[in-house]
């Protein structure tokens, strides 16, 4: 009997909780004119562009742990840091196909390096290069002018 009275008020409570989620998704506020805002409009000419964007492998591909131990010092680079790599883990190993792929891997890997420094050739990671904005043409720049016009006050410079 008790049972089944947890689970009529486990499914009451789910469908409360489901009728509020669409009541509230269905609510739409009402946002009344007010002052204008304190803070100035951006100019719309000056346009922020990004620098270059790498993707960086994370470090350590291990879950967060938030009861790790983190170690406060952080150490830099030295001049063993570049060469040293920390050998793999009986784990890695195995995943890798064993030592003998691991090395054939390795190897092939400096392999193609050494190619493409004697050859010249592009690396492997390469950065993106942004291209320039397209240009308008004459037919284009008439009509952007024509628009403006009618908007009464807007730059059709402000494109470019």
């Amino acid at each position: 009997m008790a049972v089944a009275r947890r689970e009529l008020q486990g499914a009451l409570l789910a469908g409360m909780m489901l009728a509020a989620t669409a009541q509230a998704q269905q609510a739409t506020p009402v946002v009344e004119p007010s002052a204008p805002s304190p803070l100035p409009a951006p100019p719309q000419g000056d346009v922020t562009t990004l620098g270059e964007v790498r993707a960086i492998k994370p470090e350590d591909d291990e879950p967060l742990d938030l009861y790790r131990f983190k170690n406060p010092v952080k150490f830099g680079d030295n001049r063993f840091s570049r060469d040293w790599s920390e050998p793999p883990s009986p784990e890695q190993v195995s995943m890798g196909g064993g030592y003998i792929m691991m090395g054939v891997v390795k190897g092939l890997t400096a392999a193609g390096k050494g190619l493409n420094k004697l050859t010249g050739g592009p690396d492997q990671i390469q950065s993106a290069i942004a291209r320039p904005p397209p240009e308008l043409t004459a037919e284009q720049q008439r009509r952007a002018l024509q628009f403006c016009e009618q908007q009464e006050g807007c730059d059709p410079s402000a494109g470019k």
